[in-house]
């Protein structure tokens, strides 16, 4: 059995072989229970702490829509059709995608990522001597 202190702060230290064979690491988060007048420490992963927000039938549609063009999207960017803003904020909702990077997954932002994958396949395809000649041709 190993044994562990209460500090000042009323902190535990979790002594290292129970560290190990629990596979904690930094920042994992500890229930506290009290059974049977003994102190009960659960891990609980980050997941598990987060609420899952209940979705409705045509919320639940939207999210396999927007799961599979995702997938798409990461197998061939080149090729592959964005989101609806209504498949982005569905996914975002529930944690498939981050809230704050969702406008990357739209049809708008991908359409934008097909041409620049099309243009850099294709290559340049004109040169210019100087900086002088590059603002000319981009002026006309």
């Amino acid at each position: 059995m190993s044994i562990a202190k209460i500090g000042p702060k009323h902190q535990i230290t979790i002594p290292k072989d129970v560290f190990e064979k629990l596979h904690l690491e930094v920042g994992d988060i500890l229930d506290t229970e009290i059974q049977g007048g003994k102190l009960v420490l659960v891990p609980k992963k980050l997941m598990e702490k987060a609420p899952v927000p209940k979705l409705s039938a045509k919320e639940q549609k939207l999210l396999a829509r927007a799961r599979q063009k995702i997938g798409l999207i990461r197998q061939d960017l080149a090729s592959a059709r964005g989101l609806t803003h209504k498949e982005a904020d569905t996914a975002a909702r529930v944690g498939v995608i981050a809230w704050d990077q969702r406008w990357w997954w739209t049809e708008e932002w991908q359409r934008g990522e097909r041409e620049a994958e099309r243009n850099l396949q294709v290559g340049p395809t004109k040169s210019v001597e100087s900086v002088g000649q590059l603002i000319e041709d981009l002026r006309s």
